[in-house]
């Protein structure tokens, strides 16, 4: 069973994702991170992450770095969202994204264009929103709780602007699959939204796969 989450920055997708995964018994991959680690790599290189070329030369990064923690600070977060404009950097993704998909039995992957650019033909798919503004409180809570002292103005600027970056890009924009279930999560609790997810999944596969 492939399962696909989509939505924006701080929707709650990763979470609900990760809580998929473990229901169903799925190996979970978090697509950003490879932007984030292009976005990391560029840093490390000294590079221009809005040149194109650049990006992909940064493309090449070894497996490792998915694990480091500093991959999830804000900086590489806003940076990912610049090279992951880049039609060639997604071009370079997209592959092993794809085999992340096919593995034998399943996967849940969560991202921006995982159900309507990576996997298509995914068993389920969901597109998980909140408001900008609460998108930005969560983030903002997140941030202050790692120590930044960026203010709620600046997260909210900072959400609004990936926003239009990642729904404007020419390359797999961020859109809701037209067979993508609506999961807004703006007044839910992380338990509820959990919970809501099984259901969809439940509903869209007519509970063809046991959970794990």
């Amino acid at each position: 069973m492939i399962i696909a989450v989509d939505g924006p920055a701080a929707s709650g997708k990763g979470t609900i994702a990760r809580a998929l995964a473990r229901h169903y018994g799925l190996p979970n991959m978090d697509t950003g991170l490879l932007y984030r680690a292009v976005a990391a790599t560029v840093r490390h290189m000294a590079l221009d992450p809005t040149i194109e070329a650049d990006a992909v030369a940064a493309c090449d990064f070894d497996e490792e770095l998915l694990a480091d923690p500093t991959l999830r600070d804000d900086e590489t977060g806003q940076m990912a969202s610049i090279v992951s404009a880049h039609p060639l950097v997604r071009a370079s993704l997209l592959q092993r994204q794809r085999r992340f998909a096919a593995q034998p039995g399943g996967a849940v992957l969560d991202g921006r264009d995982i159900g309507t650019v990576i996997a298509p033909d995914a068993d389920a798919k969901l597109f998980v929103r909140a408001t900008p503004q609460i998108r930005a409180r969560r983030r903002h809570a997140e941030l202050q709780a790692n120590g930044s002292v960026l203010s709620f103005d600046k997260v909210l600027a900072d959400i609004r602007a990936r926003d239009l970056r990642d729904s404007g890009r020419a390359s797999a924009p961020l859109v809701q699959a037209v067979d993508a279930a609506t999961l807004d999560t703006s007044f839910l609790s992380i338990e509820a939204s959990i919970q809501r997810a099984i259901e969809i999944v439940t509903e869209q596969t007519g509970q063809k796969f046991v959970t794990g």
